[in-house]
C-alpha cells in the first residue's frame, strides 16, 4: 500500500483539472501522482467538440497537449490506453485489465459519463454515432466528410449546439425530438420557440413530438423511421439524447451509487479513501454535467487532497448554450421550486425570469442580445449549493 500516492482515473476536464489544481496548491514536496485513462490522454476542452466544425478545427487541432506534455506539467505518471478492471478497497489498489495493480493512498474517480443509446431497430441502427470525446468526434468528422445531410436525435443542449455548428458549415440538418420545442427541459416555450425560429433561419429543420424508432440503409443513405410513420433521410446520424454517469466500477466495488456515484460535500464516496467528481458524481442529490460545477469540484477536491478539507460549494451557475445564430444563457430554477415565468420578447430576443411566490429571482433564461444581462441576474440568484 502506498499511503501517499494519489491515483486519478480519467483524463477529462475533471481528472486533469484536479491534478492541475493540486500541483498549483502544493509548495515544496510533491505528492506522488498517477493518472490512469482508457483514452489516449490528450488534453482538450470537451465543450469545443460541438462548435469545432464551423470554426474550421480538425479533431487533432482541438488537442491542447499530449500525454507526455501533461505528465511533465503535472509531474505525474500517466498511463494511457489502460482500463481499470476493479477496485480492491481492502488492499487500496486498482487492478488493471492487464493484471497489473496500482496501490493508492487516495483514489479519485473522474470517470465521466456515457452517451445514452436509444433502443433503435433496423439494419443500420449501429451506424448512429455519438460524440462524447475527441475520438468520437474524429469518427464523426470522418463519416461526415463529403456528405451533406445530417440527422440529429435530441434537441437538448448538445443537439442544438451541433445543429447550429453543422448548419453554419453548410450541412442540411434535421433535428428529431419528442419535446415540443428545443431545450424544453430548460427554456419556457417563448424562449424555446425563438431559438427554434432562429436556427430554422440558418437552415435547421425541426421534427418535434416524435422519436426515431428504426434506422435502415436504403440506396446508400440512412432512412430513419419516426414514431408518426414518417421518415427522415440522412447521410449521417448523430445521437445527442443525454448522458448517463459511469458508475459500474464504483458499484462493483460496493460504493454507494444512485443516479451517480454518491459523494458528500468533501467529494468522498462511501469509502473515505475514494473520491469522485465530474459527470460521474452525485453531490447532495445533484448530478451536474456542466463545466462550471466541475471546476468548483476540482478546486475543492484539490484543497482536500492537499491537506485542507474543503467542502464543495456551488454558486449560481448559468449555462451558456453555444448557438451563435441565437445565443442562449439559462439558469434553471431549482427542481420543484414554486414560482412562475415572467417572459418578455422583443426584436433582440427573449428575457424570461422565474420568480418565487415572494418575488425572489430563482432562475432565468436569456436569448439573443439579452444574454448580456447574465452577470447582473446571476448575482441575484441563490447558490445552488451554499
Amino acid at each position: 500500500m502506498d499511503e501517499g500516492r494519489i491515483v486519478i482515473v480519467g483524463t477529462g476536464l475533471a481528472g486533469y483539472n484536479t491534478a492541475r489544481e493540486l500541483r498549483r496548491l502544493e509548495a515544496g514536496r510533491r505528492l506522488p501522482l498517477a493518472i490512469v485513462t482508457r483514452d489516449d490522454g490528450r488534453f482538450y476542452s470537451k465543450p469545443d467538440l460541438s462548435v469545432a466544425l464551423a470554426r474550421g478545427k480538425a479533431p487533432d487541432e482541438l488537442a491542447l497537449a499530449g500525454p507526455e506534455e501533461m505528465a511533465a506539467q503535472l509531474e505525474a505518471e500517466i498511463l494511457t490506453r489502460t482500463t481499470v478492471a476493479r477496485i480492491d478497497r481492502e488492499r487500496r489498489a486498482i487492478e488493471l485489465e492487464d493484471g497489473r495493480g496500482i496501490a493508492y493512498g487516495r483514489l479519485v474517480l473522474a470517470l465521466g459519463a456515457d452517451p445514452i443509446r436509444l433502443p433503435l431497430a433496423g439494419d443500420a441502427a449501429g451506424e448512429v454515432l455519438s460524440v462524447n470525446d475527441l475520438a468520437g468526434y474524429a469518427r464523426f468528422r470522418e463519416r461526415l466528410d463529403g456528405h451533406e445531410r445530417v440527422a440529429i436525435l435530441g434537441a437538448g443542449l448538445i443537439g442544438c449546439e451541433f445543429a447550429n455548428d453543422l448548419a453554419a458549415a453548410g450541412h442540411a440538418v434535421t433535428v428529431v425530438d419528442p419535446a415540443p420545442w428545443p431545450l424544453a427541459r430548460f427554456l419556457p416555450e417563448p424562449a424555446g420557440r425563438r431559438l427554434e425560429r432562429e436556427l430554422a433561419g440558418l437552415g435547421v429543420t425541426w421534427r418535434f413530438g416524435v422519436t426515431a424508432e428504426r434506422v435502415d440503409r436504403v440506396d446508400g443513405a440512412l432512412a430513419l423511421r419516426l414514431s408518426d410513420g414518417s421518415a427522415v433521410t440522412a447521410d449521417v446520424a448523430l445521437s445527442a439524447v443525454g448522458l448517463r454517469p459511469r458508475t459500474a466500477l464504483a458499484a462493483a466495488a460496493g460504493l454507494e451509487v444512485r443516479r451517480g456515484i454518491v459523494v458528500d460535500r468533501l467529494l468522498r464516496t462511501s469509502d473515505p479513501a475514494i473520491h469522485a467528481l465530474g459527470d460521474c458524481a452525485e453531490v447532495e442529490g445533484l448530478v451536474l454535467p456542466f463545466v462550471m460545477p466541475l471546476v468548483q469540484e476540482a478546486r475543492a477536491l484539490a484543497r482536500t487532497l492537499a491537506g485542507e478539507p474543503t467542502p464543495v460549494r456551488f454558486p449560481a451557475m448559468p449555462v451558456a448554450v453555444k448557438t451563435p445564430a441565437h445565443p442562449v444563457v439559462v439558469a434553471p430554477p431549482p427542481e420543484g421550486a414554486e414560482g412562475a415565468w415572467e417572459v418578455a420578447e422583443d426584436d433582440a430576443g427573449v428575457r424570461a425570469l422565474y420568480r418565487g411566490p415572494t418575488g425572489r429571482l430563482l432562475g432565468f433564461a436569456l436569448t439573443g442580445a439579452h444574454v448580456k444581462e447574465r452577470p447582473a441576474l446571476a448575482r441575484e440568484l441563490p447558490p445552488v449549493l451554499p
